[in-house]
């Protein structure tokens, strides 16, 4: 099985922030796939099922971003999910907004969501896709910054950011790594290759 992890901070006081693009994505990959996330497990809400015949987990961890590596483990260690076969979906605030990377393994790059992840599993080498959210100028206050909700000319593109890196994350379950990042790495913002 194929574990899909978004991650994000609960509560309606965080639901539209930059901070939990990983669960809009994971609500996406949700809503195109049919497999519903209702089930409350491993300290967040988890879901399996199938995509064009491939077992699927899905898992929003419920913990603040920060406490996220706890809950992650449960939920590999719990589903028997080998690390390399776990997708964590995040934001970024070093990539410009609405640009996708799929990558293998790698640093934190300062993400506590990933940070946390990294100490309780030992290791960095687990793929994850970054979603930007990043400015062209320097973000000062980035606390503040990765906690705010989208300006108004970034809102209307958002929609299709997020499906392109839902569709990112099911070529990545259901076709490989490879194909995923030729595709969707260094793709124009909101625009999905699979539509071209």
């Amino acid at each position: 099985m194929k574990l899909i992890i978004g991650l994000g901070n609960p509560g309606l006081r965080y639901k539209k922030t930059r901070h939990n693009i990983g669960f809009l994505v994971i609500a996406e990959i949700s809503k195109q796939s049919g497999i519903a996330l209702k089930k409350k497990k491993y300290n967040g809400l988890f879901a399996k099922g199938s995509i064009s015949g491939k077992k699927i987990g899905l898992f929003m961890p419920e913990t603040y971003m920060n406490m996220s590596g706890n809950a992650v483990r449960s939920a590999i260690k719990g589903e028997g999910v080998l690390l390399k076969d776990a997708l964590i979906i995040c934001d970024d605030i070093n990539l410009k907004f609405g640009f996708i990377r799929l990558r293998e393994k790698g640093t934190s790059g300062g993400h506590n969501g990933l940070s946390s992840i990294i100490d309780h599993v030992g290791t960095n080498e687990f793929p994850r896709l970054r979603v930007g959210i990043g400015k062209d100028e320097k973000v000062i206050d980035m606390p503040k910054f990765v906690l705010r909700t989208f300006d108004s000319g970034e809102r209307p593109l958002l929609k299709g950011i997020v499906k392109t890196a839902a569709e990112c994350a099911i070529t990545w379950a259901n076709a490989g790594p490879e194909k995923a990042m030729s595709l969707f790495n260094k793709r124009q913002p909101g625009i999905s290759p699979l539509s071209l």
